[in-house]
């Protein structure tokens, strides 16, 4: 078997994922794993992934989860352009710096966003208290700030002048709260500019093609009883 992703185009990493794979010509068999229908709960993908999230790999008879983890080992095996994951050592540095800072800031606060705002209470039908929305939305803005100050600064891209796999996975984060209906780029002009240049050089189409689930999100249908009874306790633990 050759190249395998288990994907859900909902999820900010499998974006990531899918626009990288795709914009490389990397080939791949794609598993369309369903989040708002459970499946990653399913015994039959925590075969291949026994922590039951997305994405997850299969190269043959290697499996791999993490989206960092995926989008590394591709980088590497498909031999991708430099622009992406740089050889030089500082460039690449400062591609692994926003990787390793975003896990537990943008990525923690894009996604409380989209299921404070949208997701709990059209989803799983559970209201959200307008001050925890306020407050969830007010975290997500002075991250933004520091995406803006520290990262981005007066740089075309995160890491320099050419898109990375460090631009990839921040729009792809960022496209959560816009699902949501949040105006992210209000009052951010450098990344407003910031994230034209990187949908420019994604393409628009591939963009609007990765996009398409989460920017209808507000469309979905409410989970029945026993869904949400199953999801519900991996979903507050997911946005504490």
């Amino acid at each position: 078997m050759g190249l395998e992703l288990y994907l859900d185009l909902l999820s900010q990493p499998c974006r990531a994922i899918y626009i990288f794979t795709k914009k490389n010509g990397i080939t791949f068999q794609q598993h369309t794993v369903e989040l708002l229908k459970g499946q990653h709960l399913s015994d039959a993908f925590a075969q291949v992934n026994p922590l039951k999230k997305v994405p997850a790999m299969k190269d043959g008879d290697f499996i791999l989860t993490e989206s960092v983890a995926i989008l590394l080992y591709l980088a590497h095996k498909y031999k991708v352009s430099d622009n992406w994951y740089p050889q030089d050592l500082q460039a690449r540095a400062r591609v692994d710096e926003y990787l390793a800072w975003q896990h537990t800031t943008l990525r923690r606060n894009c996604l409380r966003a989209l299921w404070h705002k949208v997701m709990l209470p059209v989803f799983l039908r559970e209201q959200v208290a307008p001050e925890i929305l306020a407050a969830t939305l007010a975290e997500l803005d002075m991250t933004l700030q520091l995406l803006e100050d520290k990262f981005l600064q007066n740089k075309a891209f995160l890491a320099g002048n050419c898109i990375s796999l460090a631009d990839l996975v921040a729009i792809t984060e960022l496209m959560h709260p816009v699902g949501a209906g949040c105006q992210v780029f209000e009052g951010h002009p450098k990344l407003a500019a910031w994230s034209q240049r990187v949908k420019a050089a994604v393409g628009e189409e591939l963009f609007r093609e990765a996009h398409e689930v989460i920017l209808n999100v507000k469309n979905c249908s409410p989970a029945n009883l026993t869904l949400k009874q199953k999801m519900m306790p991996g979903v507050l633990a997911m946005i504490r």
